[in-house]
């Protein structure tokens, strides 16, 4: 048994999947599969179930995962304990859209100031990634998560909009509300749903996919627009948001990530800076 071995099996245990955890590793796919039989005969257990779709871990590799990750941090802790500079700490994070620009860099800056020698890579949430910041909806069975925000989808108007003095907005008020259309946008989907149960429509104004484009657009009178309540946008002096009367929906953003991962290093100071954000939010 070697760590390149193991390094390996964590790849393939994490990936669920041969192929991609060679990709991963930048080796060939028949390394990957000879280190995993050499390993399996080592051990003389099997540690994954093949099918056509990929890998999935027995019981015997649910076991030794949790060791192999221990293992090879420690070799990894014994390498920069005696480099002249630390090596760098390799951490993948996976992001959904619309996350919103301020608060995701507040925690990305928390999290490189606590981990020394963090080579922080941020990719889309479907890639291989040690977590991600995902909607609660799209958590895969085999993740734990760690809720961060709840995002309440309000209609933002110009603050000197005629609508911008009531306590909610109505259905009726919508029909042929001058509108800047997102796309993609699961919340907005749903309200011209519920709108065309009553044969209301919007007048669109505008199509854009950014939030951050939307408000501005709020911003400037081209119209309204259906957007979460973030800490900032609430903040703002020009921009009036407003809960819908007869439609709540609201998206939970957590940090997903493999049940049966090692709560250590970048990961764990990513769960509890997570937590400090949900406790902070629902105070």
């Amino acid at each position: 048994m070697d760590l390149r071995s193991l390094n390996y099996f964590i790849a393939v245990y994490e990936l669920r999947c041969i192929s991609a955890a060679a990709r991963a590793c930048f080796v060939a796919q028949p390394s990957i599969s000879a280190a995993i039989h050499q390993l399996e005969g080592s051990l003389n257990t099997l540690l994954f179930q093949r099918h056509p779709k990929g890998v999935e871990p027995t019981e015997e590799g649910h076991r030794l995962y949790p060791m192999a990750k221990r293992l090879t941090n420690d070799a990894k802790t014994i390498q920069h304990t005696f480099a002249s500079e630390p090596s760098p700490i390799p951490f993948r994070l996976g992001l959904m859209r619309s996350l919103g620009a301020d608060r995701m860099s507040k925690l990305l800056k928390e999290l490189t100031s606590a981990v020394d020698a963090l080579e922080l890579t941020l990719v889309n949430p479907e890639e291989p990634c040690d977590a991600r910041i995902i909607d609660s909806t799209l958590i895969s069975q085999d993740e734990c998560a760690q809720p961060i925000w709840q995002d309440r989808y309000m209609i933002a108007l110009p603050v000197n909009h005629p609508l911008s003095s009531q306590t909610a907005i109505h259905f009726t008020d919508l029909a042929g509300l001058p509108f800047i259309n997102r796309h993609p946008c699961d919340a907005l989907t749903k309200l011209k749903q519920a709108l065309a149960q009553q044969n209301i429509y919007l007048n669109n104004r505008a199509h854009i996919r950014t939030i951050e484009y939307a408000l501005a657009l709020v911003s400037a009178g081209v119209g309204a627009a259906f957007v979460p309540d973030w800490e900032n946008t609430q903040n703002r002096a020009d921009i009036v948001l407003l809960p819908l009367a007869e439609l709540n929906i609201s998206h939970q953003i957590v940090l997903a990530y493999r049940e049966h991962a090692l709560l250590e290093g970048p990961l764990k100071v990513l769960v509890d800076r997570c937590k400090q954000c949900y406790r902070s939010s629902n105070h």
